[in-house]
């Protein structure tokens, strides 16, 4: 399967699952999220069963390549930091942070060398406290309080999305322009130039004393638009024609036309 992510995010274990659609679920998730290293802790079924390789939608690779381990001691013991899930709080005293805060401890631990991992329970139960007293620090996903109820592909999706968001460099928001460009200032400068100088000759700005006020406004209007260089030319375009429409329509009407175009 290829490491398009490299060898470095941190493990899942996922303990005693009970499903195998539930296993092939957790692949898809990890994988959208560029997690690639999976370990099972005594699985009820089979994780290389037909529902499950159905359920991973393509990540079935990384089932193949999935670690099984008899016990959760075994299965984190060249592990250096080790995160429990959990959606309830338990009677340790334990740090407890959000995916968004383990993300970034584990974006930083793993820059350092060490070898991480999170840890989830069965479905049904989750993780018992003997699992969760092995960990480092517990991650609890901040829900709504009255329904925090997650499956175990949700719970994996969480926390790694935060993981992928974490190191990931897309801009928050960005104009795409396909095969135009952002206009220039200048562009933009020419356009109002037309606009305003076409709205004079039909009368829109005539009131002088309003006009500076109007001018700024439909100026503003276009400033947020993002227009590009081609929506920039279809504007100009637009004006020509509208200016071009006037004109013929204050042609005079060919004798005997009316003005409602009956003969």
């Amino acid at each position: 399967m290829s490491r398009v992510f490299g060898e470095n995010a941190p493990a899942i274990v996922l303990v005693r699952p009970q499903l195998a659609e539930n296993i092939g679920m957790v692949a898809r998730a990890m994988l959208n999220c560029g997690l690639t290293a999976l370990r099972l802790v005594a699985p009820r079924e089979d994780w290389l069963a037909e529902k499950a390789i159905a359920s991973a939608s393509g990540a079935d690779g990384l089932l193949r390549e999935a670690r099984f381990f008899e016990t959760t001691e075994a299965a984190i013991a060249d592990i250096n930091r080790v995160y429990a899930t959990t959606a309830r709080r338990r009677d340790m005293i334990k740090r407890v942070l959000t995916p968004r805060g383990a993300a970034g401890r584990l974006r930083s631990q793993v820059a350092a060398g060490e070898r991480c991992a999170v840890m989830f329970g069965p479905e049904r139960t989750g993780l018992s406290n003997d699992d969760v007293a092995l960990a480092d620090a517990i991650v609890e996903v901040p829900l709504n309080p009255a329904y925090c109820s997650l499956n175990l592909a949700q719970a994996v999706l969480l926390l790694g999305y935060e993981w992928y968001q974490a190191g990931d460099a897309t801009p928050a928001e960005q104009l795409v322009t396909n095969d135009t460009r952002p206009a220039t200032r200048g562009e933009l400068l020419g356009f109002f130039d037309h606009l305003e100088r076409e709205l004079d000759d039909c009368g829109f700005l005539r009131n002088a004393a309003k006009r500076p006020g109007m001018v700024r406004n439909l100026r503003n209007l276009f400033e947020r638009a993002d227009l590009s260089e081609q929506e920039i030319r279809t504007l100009h375009g637009v004006i020509k024609e509208l200016r071009h429409g006037r004109v013929e329509r204050a042609q005079p009407l060919p004798v005997g036309v009316m003005e409602d175009g009956a003969g």
